[in-house]
């Protein structure tokens, strides 16, 4: 039945692969160990101005490096887990049991698997091939990205999928496999163009100058 290479199946379900890895709670917190590092990264700035004035204020150097390491520190607590908490709802693939003829689905997520569905919660299935295109001498190659959009009921879970086969492949074997619980599924493809870069501006000071300098 699974005849694209997103859709694997197995001897008790047929999963579409959104991206590889463990799930649980545990390893997503661990997962958002390292991310969690650009947390004080991004928040640079603030960082500085507190020990900026500080420093004008007097304090000595070893007293504004401690602040700024304990400010440092909490950022990077605080970031870690709203980070691990944005990813726990990250999907990494959708599961349809059974293998054959599905009659339920469920979402596995980062932090671990929701609870099974019937597969006629499914509505629609909408595929999204998006196609930027090189503008006339551009030199770089088109760029695809492929999104897919579950209508689950009255939600609807939109999932970028990692993009390197053939969208109406992808589309016709998902037909195959929901065909039989009537899930509509569409696949559209938009086309466009890369914008053109606009030229430099050379006004300069010069003409500028110039402009200016007539009369009198």
């Amino acid at each position: 039945m699974a005849t694209d290479p997103l859709l694997r199946q197995g001897p008790d379900s047929t999963d579409l692969l959104v991206r590889a890895g463990p799930t649980g709670r545990v390893w997503n917190a661990l997962m958002s160990v390292g991310p969690a590092l650009f947390v004080p990264l991004a928040l640079g700035v603030p960082t500085l101005v507190v020990a900026f004035w500080m420093a004008l204020a007097g304090a000595w150097a070893s007293t504004v490096f401690v602040v700024v390491g304990v400010i440092v520190g909490l950022e990077y607590l605080i970031g870690w887990p709203v980070l691990a908490l944005s990813r726990a709802r990250d999907i990494l693939r959708v599961e349809f049991a059974p293998a054959g003829v599905p009659a339920s689905l469920r979402l596995v997520r980062a932090a671990g698997p929701d609870a099974w569905l019937p597969v006629t919660t499914l509505r629609e299935v909408w595929l999204t091939h998006k196609v930027v295109e090189p503008y006339q001498g551009n030199s770089k190659p088109a760029v695809s990205t492929l999104t897919l959009e579950l209508g689950l009921g009255g939600a609807r879970e939109r999932i970028e999928l990692p993009f390197g086969g053939d969208p109406q492949r992808l589309a016709d074997a998902l037909k195959a496999l929901l065909g039989p619980a009537e899930v509509v599924v569409l696949l559209r493809t938009e086309r466009s163009t890369r914008e053109r870069p606009q030229p430099k501006s050379r006004w300069t000071s010069g003409g500028s100058a110039s402009a200016n300098s007539g009369g009198g």
